[in-house]
């Protein structure tokens, strides 16, 4: 079970009245947010480093592709600078597909990402061309651990976000139900191996908030880019023209009455927008006219007279052939509806899921903030979410038996995301979102970008890559966490004004005052996973110089790891931080005066932590 991940909250979800979902396409984290500040990104303290010595970042390269290297570290797709900003918007890298992301992942080495998807899959965008992605990310709150939910492409992915499942064997359903889906299949039947099996005939989630009395919609166009997964449901394509499935989960009101539901305030309680092919971002899609698309939707939303009661979660379904330096967090082996034999032959026994990072942010005024949420959560996050909150409401009968038992027992509910208590309706400033080429009205961006240039694929820089420091680059500033913590992040423990400090020249941990910015290196901490992912619990260590902290308050050695303490650290919730404290429940305290305390305090309100990135 998840441990400290669902503490006592004293706000109330029933504040809120709408959620919107809407998913986009194609993306990965590090492709998107590598290089944004205060995230698990480019500037990762964690990194895998595989028995070669060589970390994640360094991707092997084989004669067949060039001479000039080894290994391919991470590069800005426009490196080149001139035209090459505007050629990359309609880059398409690698495969999303099932057997060459599972090549990437080369059992556990993740390391195979230039060699069985491509090298394009290793490059990545910064700010200045995704600018509105940024702001919004960043004007709210991000989720830097979010994961797809199969190794795989579009359809396994958003058929998980609204049913909890694809049919892998050992998964509540039964194996006439269809699947086990693990590729974009929509041909009646089995395939040659005998699997991906369609229709799937399992109950999806919106069937159980109909029964329920839950209101709910579907917002799409006849241009959906087929990514309405309840299509592929037997139950919505037998429904009658009158039933509830096909008028709201197969109707195309269009986005128009989306737009017009939230600004007159007439939204359902659920809404779940489905783009249209060429603002999808899907490669070559491009992310400039999704963003265009993305500020439509959120400015609906804040511009809403319902906004004090509205959430929007914007995900991605999977990577779209670009790669992540995280390995997946994923169930131990054998777990049922997670692990297979893999039927193709191609690599013996793997897990279909959860996968790589993808972009995921929150807007709400619970969620207002440049902060990073840090918990594992991949697209059934959604649905336990939809179902804490429906429960709050007073509805019965919402939590889906469908759904794999590791995924709900182990993926983030997302409430951790909302302070509860303080909402903020307060709105940040979003840049200008250029708007979609269109001719006799079809958007037609991705088409012009292509013809305009011929070439989209920049030169590999292969060999050229002598400065890792410029290959790994990334923007320096802060974010503020929430949600119980994962490994990744440099991070800084601040209350009353002061922060757990390594003084350098001192064998005991200090507290010291904060400056602008949270930039002193000395209060720069790394914590380390000790009693398991999901245990809270944790070995620390100084950015400063790697000493270790140790019994007492004292600081070990960087040689010296095995001795290090074990601190439990507990996220509070709403407003309330973090609590420090040992294995033998001494606490690590900050007093009202700034000073370090190993004894409790009669405080109301924990740590803050800021996930800090400098160079």
């Amino acid at each position: 079970m998840l441990l400290g991940s669902r503490p006592a909250r004293a706000g109330s979800l029933k504040d809120i009245d709408h959620v919107v979902i809407f998913m986009q396409e194609n993306r990965s984290w590090n492709n998107y947010f590598g290089t944004m500040a205060g995230v698990r990104g480019f500037n990762d303290p964690n990194v895998q480093v595989n028995d070669d010595g060589l970390a994640v970042w360094n991707q092997e390269v084989d004669p067949s592709m060039s001479n000039d290297t080894k290994t391919l570290l991470p590069w800005y797709l426009g490196y080149q600078g001139g035209s090459w900003s505007d050629a990359i918007q309609c880059m398409v890298a690698g495969s999303n597909g099932y057997e060459e992301n599972q090549a990437a992942l080369n059992n556990g080495l993740n390391n195979h990402w230039a060699r069985n998807n491509t090298p394009w899959s290793w490059g990545y965008l910064k700010r200045e061309d995704i600018p509105v992605h940024f702001a919004i990310a960043e004007g709210w709150t991000s989720g830097d651990m979010y994961q797809e939910s199969q190794i795989t492409s579009t359809s396994p992915n958003r058929v998980t976000l609204v049913s909890g499942s694809v049919n892998v064997p050992g998964s509540p359903q039964t194996p006439d139900q269809g699947g086990p889906y693990i590729d974009n299949n929509e041909t009646p039947g089995c395939d040659n191996y005998n699997i991906n099996c369609y229709p799937l005939k399992w109950k999806t989630v919106f069937e159980i908030y109909e029964d329920a009395g839950v209101s709910w919609q579907v917002y799409q166009d006849t241009n959906n880019f087929d990514d309405n997964p309840l299509a592929w449901f037997e139950q919505y394509q037998n429904a009658s023209a009158s039933s509830p499935l096909a008028q709201k989960g197969m109707g195309y009101l269009g986005l128009e009455a989306f737009y017009n539901a939230a600004a007159n305030g007439s939204l359902p309680e659920v809404s779940f927008i489905v783009g249209p092919a060429e603002l999808s971002e899907h490669p070559p899609y491009m992310p400039k006219d999704g963003a265009w698309l993305q500020k439509k939707v959120v400015d609906a939303v804040t511009k809403s007279p319902k906004y004090s009661s509205t959430l929007l979660i914007i995900s991605y379904d999977e990577t779209g052939g670009f790669g992540d330096h995280v390995v997946p967090f994923h169930s131990p082996e054998d777990t049922p509806g997670d692990w297979m034999q893999d039927p193709y032959g191609l690599f013996d026994k793997i897990y279909v899921g959860p996968g790589f990072r993808v972009p995921f942010y929150m807007i709400s005024p619970w969620t207002r903030g440049s902060r990073v949420f840090t918990e594992h959560a991949d697209h059934n996050s959604q649905i336990l979410f939809l179902e804490q909150w429906l429960k709050a409401r007073g509805y019965a009968n919402v939590e889906t038996p469908e759904m794999v038992q590791w995924r709900r027992e182990h993926m983030s509910d997302l409430v951790n995301a909302l302070d509860l208590d303080h909402p903020d309706t307060s709105l940040p400033t979003l840049p200008d979102a250029e708007e979609p080429a269109t001719l006799a009205g079809k958007y037609v961006g991705s088409s012009n970008c292509q013809a305009t240039h011929p070439t989209q694929r920049p030169p590999v820089p292969y060999g050229e890559q002598g400065d890792a420091t410029n290959a790994l680059w990334f923007e320096e500033g802060y974010k503020e966490v929430v949600g119980y913590l994962t490994e990744g992040r440099y991070l800084v423990f601040e209350k009353s004004g002061s922060a757990l400090t390594n003084a350098g020249d001192a064998n005991q941990i200090s507290s010291s005052p904060t400056g602008s910015g949270y930039s002193d290196k000395k209060q720069r901490w790394v914590i380390h996973y000790s009693g398991g992912e999901q245990s809270g619990v944790f070995h620390l260590s100084s950015a400063l110089d790697g000493k270790w902290l140790g019994p007492e308050g004292k600081l070990l050695p960087s040689n010296q790891g095995s001795n290090a303490a074990d601190v439990k650290i507990t996220f509070v919730g709403n407003g309330k931080g973090y609590t420090l404290e040992y294995a033998d429940s001494t606490p690590i305290e900050i007093d009202s005066k700034g000073a370090l305390a190993l004894q409790r305090l009669d405080s109301s309100t924990g740590y803050n932590v800021w996930s800090v990135s400098y160079r």
